[in-house]
């Protein structure tokens, strides 16, 4: 089969289409030819030598996948050959066939296509496990996102509102009508503004009881600002750095705050099941119904893997871009 490698670390003018050995299904596992993928954050870092996968996952990149079932280890009883598929990779999705665990896939909805699929699982299943498991949103809370037009950023405002809360989001200025088309009752620019002051403005002091962060060290003080008392920050990657020069721990003790730092590709694989299952439970439903769905920004070959890396690394991205493979 084809799938993306680098040739060494570096740009995207690195990535190649290259053949390799097709993978075959584990006893538990399923073998998919992938129709389409999405590019993640993830997959920019790993190209450049900064986010190897676990040990034993393929150095193909690719965290997310749609197409159909080919084959099926012995101890596989739920899917079919033929059965359209969606799931969730540690690695391996850019490429013509990935091998999924079972019960890592779910069905694609009927009116959904594989495109609109692809587009679906890293970036949902990040922004559920962020907000409903750790952050324990409620309704008529603040939820305050930051990169609100990123892929996880448009899932975030959408499961925010089925929640009933109220998202709130940072986002350059052109992204602003989009987020705000999702639900979002106030957009912020991050370039122009200060997020902590008009957060505390528009609540009239009261602050956001959840924060989903991108960005890191940079935004740790305006984030502490931004909180309401007992809120609940959720650090998911660290786009703008990893160390503090200084922060006065005491507002943490003022606001009783929780900072929490997340990851999902190198989580156990019961935790991701778990993970899966209460996402179908909760929010499939709304897919299928597409009361909820993906903002789709870009839909392109996978043969320009290239451009695709330098679109999403110069931030012109809102939502997915996904990655026709078949």
């Amino acid at each position: 089969m084809r799938a993306v490698l680098t040739d060494r670390p570096g740009g995207p003018e690195n990535l190649r289409i290259v053949d390799v050995p097709t993978p075959l299904p584990g006893p538990m596992e399923v073998l998919v030819q992938v129709r389409a993928t999405a590019l993640n954050r993830a997959d920019t870092l790993q190209r450049k030598g900064k986010y190897d996968p676990p040990e034993g996952v393929t150095k193909v990149p690719g965290l997310e996948a749609a197409g159909v079932v080919t084959d099926l280890g012995s101890d596989v009883r739920r899917w079919r050959r033929g059965d359209r598929v969606f799931g969730l990779l540690a690695g391996g999705a850019h490429a013509e066939y990935a091998v999924f665990h079972r019960d890592l896939l779910l069905p694609i909805p009927d009116r959904l296509s594989f495109v609109e699929a692809a587009a679906i699982p890293e970036v949902f299943l990040t922004a559920f496990q962020a907000l409903v498991l750790i952050g324990h949103i409620a309704r008529d809370e603040i939820v305050l996102i930051h990169a609100g037009g990123s892929g996880v950023g448009t899932a975030a405002i959408q499961i925010a509102r089925v929640y009933g809360a109220s998202p709130i989001v940072t986002a350059s200025a052109g992204k602003h009508e989009a987020c705000r088309s999702l639900g979002a009752v106030l957009a912020i620019d991050y370039k122009s503004q200060d997020f902590a002051e008009e957060v505390m403005s528009f609540t009239g002091g009261t602050g956001a009881n959840v924060i989903l962060d991108f960005i890191g060290a940079p935004y740790l003080e305006a984030n502490v600002r931004a909180s309401a008392v007992d809120g609940r920050v959720v650090l998911l990657a660290l786009m703008g750095g990893a160390t503090v020069d200084s922060l006065g721990i005491g507002s943490l003790f003022r606001k009783r705050l929780t900072i929490t730092a997340s990851t999902l590709r190198n989580r156990p694989l019961p935790y991701k099941i778990d993970l899966v299952s209460r996402f179908a439970d909760s929010l499939m439903a709304m897919i299928a119904s597409r009361k909820i769905a993906p903002v789709i920004d870009t839909v392109t070959s996978w043969e320009n893997i290239v451009d695709a890396h330098r679109r999403m690394e110069a931030n012109l991205n809102t939502g997915k871009i996904v990655l026709k493979v078949a």
